[in-house]
C-alpha cells in the first residue's frame, strides 16, 4: 500500500484563535521558554481546520482529536464549547481531549459540563516536572501530591479518559497510583517524552515505559518526535521501542500538529512512521495509524 493510501486517524492536534482566548505561551511577548521547542514560527496568529488541512496536503487524514491548548482554568469549558462548534461547522475535530485542572476547587462541574458535550472523550493536564528548569512544565511533581490524585479520581463517573503528558522518570510512581484506577483509560502523550538522550535517560525512559505498559488500560501516542529527537527521520528507534513494549493494539501514531511542525512537515513526520513500520502487517499498520486511535477515543 503506497503511504498515501493509508488511512490516518490522528489523535494529537491542537487549533486555536487568539482572538478568542489569551494563549500566553503563543502571545507574549518574549515567548517564554517552551520545552518542546521554539514556538515563534506558529506564534501570534491562528491554527484552524483550514490550515490543519492546508499542512495534512494529499495524505488521508479522516478524523481527528483535538487536546487541549493551555488555557488557564476559566477558560477550558469555553475551549470546549467553541471546539464543538467549530466541528459543526468544520467537520473537524471528531472527538475532544478537554483541559481540566485536577487542583481547581470547581472539578467536578466543570468535568460535568465537559462530559456533556458530544465528542469529549476525555481530559488532559500537562504534568511533567523535571529538575532541569528549562526542561519543566511545571514547578513541582504535581503527581505526588494525593489532591491531584483524589481529582484525577473523579475521572471515572464521567467516563472520561485521561491523556498522560509526563517525563520519565515519574513513571514509575505514576504507574503504582495508576493501578488504584483501572476504570480511567490513560493515554501516554508524545512517545513518553525520552527528553534526557544520554544512555542512563533513556534506560529510566524504557523502564518507566514497561511499568506503565504492564497496567492494560495504558495505552501510548507516538507522536511529538520533534521534542526530543528534532528530526522525525531521528526517531525510528523511539517509534518502535514504543510499539514492542505497548504492543500493536495499545500505540498509535499522531502528528501534535501544528506544535511540531516547528521541527518537521506532516509529510515528514508521517513518512518516519510509514518507513518505520514498512516490515509490519497490513493489518498491524491499520491499527498503528487509525484503528487503535478510534477504539481507544472511542471515535
Amino acid at each position: 500500500m503506497a503511504a498515501r493510501d493509508l488511512r490516518i486517524v490522528d489523535p494529537h492536534v491542537h487549533f486555536w484563535d487568539l482572538s478568542r482566548a489569551r494563549y500566553a505561551w503563543l502571545q507574549d511577548d518574549p515567548l517564554p521558554n517552551n520545552p518542546a521547542g521554539d514556538m515563534s514560527p506558529i506564534a501570534h496568529r491562528n491554527y484552524l481546520p483550514s490550515d490543519y488541512r492546508r499542512d495534512v496536503g494529499d495524505w488521508r487524514v479522516e478524523k481527528i482529536v483535538h487536546v487541549e491548548c493551555g488555557l488557564p482554568r476559566a477558560e477550558q469549558v469555553g475551549e470546549t464549547l467553541w471546539l464543538e462548534a467549530l466541528a459543526d461547522r468544520e467537520g473537524f475535530p471528531t472527538g475532544l481531549v478537554v483541559g481540566a485542572d485536577m487542583f481547581d476547587p470547581e472539578l467536578e462541574a466543570k468535568l460535568e459540563a465537559h462530559a456533556a458535550q458530544k465528542r469529549v472523550r476525555g481530559v488532559r493536564q500537562i504534568v511533567c516536572w523535571h529538575a532541569d528548569p528549562l526542561k519543566t512544565y511545571t514547578p513541582r511533581d504535581m503527581l505526588m501530591d494525593d489532591a491531584w490524585w483524589a481529582g484525577f479520581a473523579k475521572l471515572a463517573r464521567h467516563g472520561l479518559a485521561f491523556d498522560l503528558q509526563l517525563y520519565p522518570t515519574q513513571m514509575r510512581d505514576a504507574a503504582r497510583r495508576l493501578s488504584n484506577d483501572p476504570n480511567i483509560p490513560v493515554i501516554v502523550n508524545h512517545a513518553g517524552l525520552p527528553t534526557d538522550r544520554d544512555e542512563a535517560g533513556l534506560a529510566i525512559w524504557r523502564t518507566g515505559l514497561r511499568a506503565l505498559a504492564e497496567l492494560p488500560w495504558v495505552s501510548i501516542k507516538i507522536s511529538g518526535l520533534g521534542i526530543t529527537h528534532r528530526t522525525p527521520e531521528a526517531a525510528r528507534a523511539t517509534i518502535l521501542r514504543c510499539i514492542d513494549i505497548f504492543g500493536v493494539t495499545r500505540a498509535m501514531f499522531a502528528s501534535d500538529f501544528p506544535v511540531d511542525s516547528v521541527h518537521a512537515s506532516f509529510d515528514a513526520t508521517y513518512r518516519a512512521f510509514d518507513e518505520a513500520t514498512q516490515h509490519f502487517s497490513a493489518d498491524e499498520r491499520a491499527a498503528l495509524f487509525a484503528e487503535n486511535a478510534e477504539a481507544i477515543y472511542k471515535i
